[in-house]
Formats: C-alpha cells, structure tokens, sequence
C-alpha cells in the first residue's frame, strides 16, 4: 500500500487550495457550450482548405472555401439565392402549418378519447412507418408535380413527430393532477385548459419542434425530385452542370437556415415554458 507523502496529504474535511488540482477544471466549466462547440468545424474548416488548397481533391469536385464564398456572394448579388430561399420557406411554412394543425388536433383527439385511439391509432402508427419518399410515386399520380405535392409530403413529415408526441404528452399527465382538480370541482374546460394542457405542453412543444426539424428535412428532399425552384432545385442544378461551388454555396445555406430556425423555436420554448423554473 502506497503513503501519500506528507506534504501532499490533505486533513480530513480541508478542501484543495486554490490552484491545485481542480484549478483547470474551473476554468473549463467557465466556457459556453457555444464556445466549445466551435473547435470541431473550425477544424472541418481547416481541413477543407488545406485539402482544398494542395489538392488532395480534385477541384471539380471539392472547391475552395474561398470559390463557395465567392459564387454565394455572386448567387446573393445577383438575387438568386435569396428568391429560391423565400420560396423554400413559403413551401415549408405552409406545409408545416398543414401539418401542425393535423397533428394537434389528432393527437389531442387520441389523448382525450380512448375509444377514438382504439380505432385510429393502429392506422396511424402504419401510416407513421412510411417514410416520405415512400408516398412520392403514388401523390406524383394522384396530384402531379405542383406545389400540392410538396405540401402534402412536408405536412406529412411535419404531422407524426407532432400528433405522437402530443397524444404521448397528455395521456402522460400525472394521474394525481386530475384528482385534484376534481377536489376543486374543475369544469371540463377548466380541467383541459389549466391542468391537461399545461402538463403536457413540453412534450407537445418538443413534438413542434421535431417536426418542424422533420418538414423541413423533407422540403430539400422533395425539391431534389420533383420542383424546378427552390434551394433543393439548386444543389440538383449545380450537380447536373458539375457546379459544386453552387452546391456547397446551397448547402449551408440549407443548414445555416435550418438551424437558425431550430434556435428561434428553442427560444420561442423558454418563453412559454418558462414557468416551469419558478418551481410552481
């Protein structure tokens, strides 16, 4: 058995002084979550342009950091980029509003009502395992190619995650909640609006989020196929003309875009839910 020398033993109940051994592990619990995100693209960065710049890959396949920025400032100059993004976010807006009005009301539907989620539920879960691309070839004949198409698959996308995570969110309500409130003597709506709603709006909002994340997954692959506009329309575009300037340039916009979007919605979250810290 190994002594600890004794100037290194520390008495019982005695805490470290400061700048021993736990001196770096306070000052990396100091940096943001943000700030230590940033080393691994930073480095993807860096490997890009050193690849880039001796050629590790062919031009005409991985272009330059400096050629992607160029060719987005020329698409962003020229208004291109900016008229197939608005129409990119008009398409999944609109499909996700489709979709997140469905997916509320059949997922409130199932959570209050166990008859109607005897008989709808199995279907749903089927109609769930499909995935969006395996509904493409039958709505291309029902509906054509038009923007009804691309609605119809980005509320789809959009529908499930929210329609499963609000019947999982209310019919999760603690039990003792609705006991009390009929202690209290609620009303029914009394009940919904101020006990059933309320508990279970985090995983209904988690629900938004995932499929708003989801719709708009779905907007770039259903623009990839079938659309002739959009920020999907020019990742095929620029791949089809052998332009993968365009392609990155479209890319992280698609990403930067998306992500943004996820950030104002995770915002959005700490506004309405932020009751829940107050410990009430």
């Amino acid at each position: 058995m190994s002594v600890q020398p004794a100037a290194l033993q520390i008495p019982p109940g005695a805490t470290p002084a400061p700048g021993t051994g736990s001196s770096f592990a306070r000052r990396f619990g100091k940096w943001s979550p943000r700030w230590l995100a940033l080393p691994f693209p930073l480095f993807l960065l860096l490997l890009w342009y050193v690849a880039a710049r001796f050629e590790w890959v062919a031009p005409q396949v991985l272009p330059s950091p400096q050629a992607v920025l160029l060719t987005f400032i020329d698409l962003a100059a020229s208004g291109e980029m900016f008229d197939n993004l608005r129409i990119s976010l008009l398409r999944v807006l609109l499909g996700f509003g489709v979709g997140l009005a469905g997916g509320l009301l059949l997922g409130v539907a199932m959570g209050l009502s166990p008859v109607f989620k005897d008989y709808v539920y199995p279907l749903f879960k089927a109609f769930s395992q499909v995935p969006v691309l395996g509904w493409l070839p039958l709505l291309m004949l029902l509906v054509g190619i038009d923007e009804a198409l691309k609605v119809i698959l980005i509320s789809k996308a959009a529908l499930v995650p929210i329609a499963l995570n609000t019947y999982k969110g209310i019919e999760n309500v603690p039990a003792r909640y609705v006991d009390v409130a009929k202690v209290l003597k609620f009303s029914r709506w009394q009940l919904l609006t101020r006990v059933i709603f309320p508990a279970a709006l985090p995983p209904i909002w988690n629900g938004v989020r995932y499929g708003f994340t989801h719709a708009w997954l779905a907007l770039v692959v259903v623009e990839l196929l079938a659309s002739s506009e959009g920020l999907g329309y020019m990742i095929v575009f620029g791949r089809q003309l052998f332009q993968l300037d365009v392609v990155m340039a479209a890319v992280v916009v698609v990403g930067a875009v998306g992500y943004t979007l996820d950030r104002v919605l995770a915002h959005i979250e700490i506004i309405l839910l932020g009751w829940r810290r107050s410990g009430f």
